[in-house]
Order: structure tokens, then C-alpha cells, then sequence
């Protein structure tokens, strides 16, 4: 096998139809910080490769070796098998183990569903994270539809496109926009193109994660709501695990994206708590044992209902938001991963 010892990061490479993902991943393959990348394309003409397919061993996913020493292949049906030929693929010349895999989607697809298919791949350790694009000539526009607003609540990284067909006023709305459906992401808004892509692929390891909790703005979309909760006290860590579960269960796919702090009876130290859709991370210990930080969780979830949250059980753990505004003597944005 070719897995890295620290684990392999996969990439959900995802954004609306035209949004410019595809001119992002083609830049970015172009330069020398994409060694040792694998791709996955919907479409594997899309990025114009070149060299010869192959098919080692009888295989059926066509792979494509890049003449910049990276791999790529078209992505199957079963993702999961997809990957492990491609970590378990051998690269003449390469320079070392897999670093990253990015998996290109289609504009119409939703990040939750995609990762909920790693759950098999756990021998590769894999650091999942979303990148999603942003048109800024029409991002008020593409927020109508309900694919969009998705891949944007579900991303830890959002990389605003087409800077240099907009005005600075616009770019700043964009990243107003953008908060307002995300402020868990880290937003990528940089009028350099070469600076752009190079902090659009940067690796999401050694970031701190989030310390506090957001500024919540005023709910700037129809059907994607942030919401926060806040633990009533130090829970059991069962309780919390059952409340996530039922959760997960209740919401489904209208849970997009869930971060935040939690203390629980088991640790001395907060856990850091956070998912992608309901595909959640093992939570981890944050912080110092006699550290005091804000805790919280942040919910954004599609079509929320005013009540749904509260009767999620155990009932009593969370002291939720009633609106989607809270203030607080905070810095207005974060990088939280």
C-alpha cells in the first residue's frame, strides 16, 4: 500500500455549474505544489490530460498518468474501491506516498453523501475536508438554488472566483455572503490568481481549530439556517453521543455542517465536536485541562423548522438560539477547520 503514515487528505473539490472548480483544479495541477495528487474527475477529459490510460491487473478504473507525475482517473460508481486503487496504484518516479486526493464533483451534487462512502477506507486514515468555489459576477444568483447553498454550508474552505471580473465592493459582498451561510469556513477571496489557488489546496492540517463561536449574521438565505446551542452544563458523554445521533437522525440531509466545543464528564479537557452533513469526526480533546473557552455548538442545516431542534432528546442539553443573531464582543470572522 502507498499510504502516507500521517494519513492521505481527500479533497471534495465541489461548486455550482460555471462557478470555475474545474479552471481551479486545472490551475492548481499546473504548478509544483500538486505532487504526488491524485485526481477524480467526473469527466476525465475535463482537465485535458496527458499521457496513456491504464488498466493494471485487469482493473476497470481507468487511470491516467499526468506528465507532472500525478494520477488520475474517472470516478466510479463505488468510491470507496475507486480510492484504494488509486492510494494502492504505483507511480514511476514519484517523489513520494499520495498527499492529497481530490475528487472533482459535479455541480449539482451535495458533499454529505459523497463523504458518507469513506466509512470503509478507515486503513488509510484519510483527513476528508470540502472545498467549495463561489462565482463573485453571480453568487446572489446561484445562492437561489438549493445545490449551491449546500456545497457552501458544508465547506471548511470557499474560494471566491472570478475576482478579477468584479469591482472591491462586490468582492467584499461575496464574503459577506458567504459568512452568512458559513461562518465556520475559511474564506479565499484573493484577487492574485497564483495566491488564490496555492491557498485554496493548502493543506487544512496545523490550522487551530475554532476557539470561539462565530458572529451568527442575520439569516441571509431562505432555506439554509445557522443556528447556535449551547450545552447546559458538563454532560455525560453518552448523552451527547445519543442527542448527535438523534440529531443526525432527525435532520438527515438537511444537516449540512455542525462545529463546536462541548465539555462532558469523561475528559478533562473540552471535545472539539464536528461533522459534515452526518458524516461526523471522532471528537477530540481541545485546549488545556484548565483552559475556559466558549462552549457551543454551531448547526447549519437546510428547510430547519423553528422547533426541531429543542425536541431532539435527551431533552435539556442545549440552551438553543431563538433566532439566527447573537452578539458578541468577538472578531467577526475565524478560521475554523
Amino acid at each position: 500500500m502507498n499510504s502516507r503514515p500521517e494519513g492521505t487528505d481527500f479533497v471534495v473539490l465541489t461548486g455550482f455549474l460555471g462557478s470555475g472548480k474545474t479552471t481551479l483544479l486545472r490551475d492548481f495541477l499546473s504548478g509544483p505544489d500538486a505532487a504526488d495528487t491524485a485526481v477524480m474527475v467526473n469527466e476525465a477529459g475535463e482537465i485535458g490530460l496527458d499521457g496513456v490510460i491504464l488498466n493494471e491487473g485487469g482493473g476497470d478504473t481507468p487511470i491516467a498518468m499526468l506528465s507532472n507525475g500525478c494520477i488520475c482517473c474517472q470516478a466510479g460508481s463505488d468510491l470507496a474501491y475507486t480510492i484504494d486503487r488509486l492510494i494502492a496504484t504505483e507511480r514511476p518516479g514519484a517523489t513520494g506516498p499520495l498527499r492529497r486526493i481530490v475528487l472533482e464533483t459535479s455541480g449539482l451534487s451535495k458533499p454529505g453523501p459523497v463523504l458518507r462512502q469513506l466509512g470503509g477506507l478507515a486503513e488509510h486514515r484519510l483527513r476528508a475536508s470540502v472545498l467549495a468555489t463561489y462565482d463573485a459576477t453571480r453568487g446572489p444568483e446561484t445562492a437561489a438554488f438549493e445545490e449551491a447553498a449546500a456545497q457552501w454550508a458544508a465547506a471548511h474552505r470557499i474560494v471566491v472566483t472570478k475576482t478579477d471580473a468584479v469591482p472591491p465592493a462586490a468582492l467584499v459582498r461575496a464574503k459577506d455572503e458567504i459568512a452568512s451561510i458559513n461562518p465556520l469556513a475559511e474564506i479565499v477571496a484573493l484577487t492574485d490568481r497564483k495566491s488564490a489557488v496555492a491557498a485554496a489546496f493548502a493543506p487544512l492540517a496545523g490550522v487551530a481549530p475554532m476557539p470561539v463561536p462565530p458572529e451568527l449574521a442575520v439569516q441571509a438565505h431562505a432555506r439554509i439556517a445557522v443556528r447556535l446551542a449551547r450545552p447546559t452544563g458538563v454532560l455525560a458523554y453518552d448523552d451527547l453521543a445519543t442527542w448527535l445521533d438523534n440529531l443526525a437522525g432527525a435532520l438527515g440531509e438537511r444537516l449540512l455542517r455542525l462545529k463546536g466545543l462541548v465539555r462532558v464528564q469523561e475528559s478533562e479537557r473540552p471535545l472539539l465536536v464536528q461533522s459534515v452533513g452526518t458524516l461526523f469526526s471522532p471528537p477530540r480533546p481541545f485546549g488545556t485541562p484548565d483552559a475556559t473557552p466558549p462552549l457551543f455548538l454551531v448547526i447549519i442545516a437546510r428547510d430547519l423548522e423553528p422547533a426541531e431542534l429543542e425536541i431532539v432528546p435527551p431533552p435539556g442539553l442545549f440552551a438553543l438560539s431563538s433566532s439566527a443573531r447573537e452578539t458578541y464582543a468577538l472578531p467577526k470572522r475565524l478560521v475554523a477547520h
